[in-house]
């Protein structure tokens, strides 16, 4: 499955880099010392390319002329109890981060690793990256109307490090010792020596900007649960909020930013509405009723099956298969490697071979889904056969780190199973033979049980909102567990219970995904690092690896594109060995549906839907929807 939308989530990828069409202007302090050598540019990449020249007018994948106005909706399921994004307690309203902006602004949708100037006009450093300057544009203005200045970035920087994320909080402090402001409109950032210069300059000038007024005056803090929400600088401002019901955005008519090159052709709605659901099934109904007018379908038996209602036939609702060029999310039942049974590889190889994806894609998904194999699937970086050449030399230079294996054998693929029958004889042939191994003998019950005489139980924490085609999937995979002699229980909570128990590391096996990765970035250890493996939520099944690790900073500390690539592809090599996830399904292409109001770039831009970001609002259409009845 794929991220739902890129502008929907900080963590979305957009693609793989493309070679720079313009370079950032260097200039020499003093010609005769390489140490004064300072570049100055519009943008920073890790390589100095960036895509978009400093003069450039719009992004190339936006319409520069879309009209303003109207409004669009979609639906989110279960609860929300906070519209503070950033809070470690309760569950966050859905888009609550999108009216903070940062130093430089995301991304173009059509080029990876590059992030061009926002709240800042100007970034400044040296080759080394030992330091980074950000000159900011002394025109930009929270919502409220009050400047935003050096001294809010300086305090939001120092608020995530005190009541941030612990994992993220131990990561920056480690590789960013001192920051300070030089005056209104410029801060600098200082970097520990001897570390990769990787996911530095950008993670400082991706930190959301909050007001540091607001925060002192209230005493509000970063970490609680609340809906009271600090004003922000961004084009959207919260217009209400209806916990558990419906969160409504309205475009600041006062944005401060609203002509920038980077923002023009996007932000096009007046409103962004949200609609919560407890389920699936509710939601689609009232989409179909037309309560909200643009759907992202993951459902295959819905998206086979249910969408030729009569709004379809009719044209009023539009239903679409668009591409999407983002790696697919790594997606999957993950092992909680905690547990002490499930660090036996033989247990976790046996329990993933009652996974059947080939009957589970004829059977219950339409036959709509390939077979996720890589962490990097589809893309220059997935591993393919045995290595060889750099590859093979990088994993020789990690010595005992590397199981013999990994030198000699492919690179690790799902096992096939028959698609006629849920229960492949084969496959649980070898995952019996592979728990007898374990020391886990049958009884004359038919359950397996130690030599200490415990059964061999594994507990599956589902989340109820995701009722539908996934609970029958992972139903029909317990029902093969059980088969082979495990006490396989699936426990359903709401979705409070969910996140509460996820945040603990409450579950056996879990369905939740990865990062995918297209570039090398200090990310990577948050999502696959042994560091904080104990307690980050970004890597659900506490993977602790040294040979991870070793490949990580080999790709952290590469100087070239293909010194990276390499690393990056001994990693997707290693990750799979690691064998701390059952891979699932994924698809290349966005399944959507909307009402016919909306017009979007065509073609569009490779890493990202664009959906709340780049899409707009047709008047005319609109007006004919609600003449037919199709919309109130």
């Amino acid at each position: 499955m794929r991220n739902k939308c890129a502008t929907m989530a900080n963590q979305s990828l957009r693609g793989l880099a493309l070679a720079g069409l313009a370079v950032a202007a260097m200039v020499w302090t003093n010609p005769a010392r390489a140490e004064d050598e300072v570049i100055r540019s519009h943008g920073y990449s890790f390589y100095g390319d960036l895509t978009y020249p400093a003069e450039f007018e719009h992004f190339d994948f936006v319409n520069p002329d879309a009209p303003k106005g109207g409004e669009i909706s979609f639906s989110a399921l279960g609860t929300f109890d906070s519209m503070n994004p950033y809070t470690v307690k309760g569950r966050r309203g859905q888009l609550s981060w999108m009216m903070y902006e940062s130093l430089l602004g995301d991304g173009a949708a059509d080029a990876y690793g590059e992030g061009y100037g926002l709240l800042a006009h100007t970034v400044e450093y040296p080759p080394s990256k030992d330091w980074v300057i950000f000159h900011m544009r002394p025109e930009a203005r929270f919502s409220d109307g009050t400047p935003l200045t050096a001294h809010d970035v300086m305090f939001s920087h120092n608020l995530l490090l005190e009541q941030g994320l612990p994992s993220y909080a131990a990561a920056v402090k480690k590789r960013i010792p001192k920051a300070e402001v030089i005056d209104d409109h410029t801060v600098k950032f200082y970097f520990t020596e001897g570390i990769s210069r990787r996911s530095l300059i950008d993670q400082v000038g991706g930190v959301p900007v909050w007001s540091k007024k607001w925060f002192e005056e209230t005493g509000a803090r970063l970490d609680e649960s609340r809906l009271e929400t600090s004003p922000g600088s961004g084009p959207y401002m919260i217009e209400t909020v209806d916990v558990n019901r419906r969160i409504v955005y309205r475009r600041n008519p006062d944005y401060w930013g609203a002509d920038l090159p980077i923002n023009r052709g996007r932000h096009n709605f007046d409103a962004i509405r949200v609609e919560y659901f407890g389920d699936d099934t509710a939601a689609f109904e009232a989409f179909k009723a037309g309560e909200y007018t643009f759907r992202q379908e993951g459902d295959s038996k819905k998206w086979a099956t249910q969408y030729d209602f009569p709004k379809i036939q009719q044209g009023d609702v539009v239903r679409a298969e668009l591409p999407d060029g983002t790696p697919p999310t790594p997606s999957g039942i993950v092992f909680n490697l905690g547990r002490e049974v499930l660090k036996d590889r033989r247990v976790r190889e046996a329990v993933a071979l009652g996974f059947n994806f080939e009957w589970t894609n004829e059977s219950l998904q339409y036959g709509l889904f390939k077979q996720r194999v890589s962490f990097t699937q589809d893309t220059p970086l997935m591993a393919t056969g045995v290595p060889e050449g750099a590859e093979l030399a990088l994993l020789q230079s990690l010595g005992n780190l590397v199981a013999p294996e990994l030198l000699s054998e492919p690179a690790l693929v799902p096992h096939s199973s028959s698609p006629k029958r849920l229960n492949d004889r084969r496959n649980l042939r070898r995952a019996m033979k592979l728990l007898d191994e374990a020391g886990w003998a049958v009884g004359d019950d038919g359950k397996r049980r130690n030599a200490s005489g415990q059964p061999l139980r594994l507990t599956f924490l589902f989340n109820t909102a995701s009722e539908g085609t996934l609970s029958a999937v992972i139903e029909n995979f317990m029902t093969n567990l059980t088969v082979m002699g495990i006490d396989a229980v699936l426990e359903k909570v709401d979705p409070a219970q969910y996140t509460l128990r996820e945040r603990e590391r409450d579950y056996d096996l879990v369905f939740d995904s990865y990062g995918a990765f297209l570039g090398a970035g200090t990310g990577l250890m948050q999502r696959y690092g042994s560091e904080d493996a104990a307690f980050s939520v970004f890597n659900p099944a506490g993977l602790a690896s040294p040979l991870v690790d070793a490949v990580i900073d080999t790709a952290l500390l590469a100087t070239t594109r293909e010194e990276e690539h390499t690393a990056l592809r001994v990693l997707d090599r290693v990750l799979r060995h690691e064998f701390f996830m059952i891979p699932v399904w994924y698809k290349d292409s966005y399944w959507v549906s909307y009402y016919n109001q909306y017009g979007h770039p065509d073609p569009l831009p490779p890493y990202d839907l664009g959906f709340l970001d780049f899409w707009w609002f047709n008047a005319d259409e609109a007006a004919n929807l609600k003449a037919s009845g199709a919309l109130r």
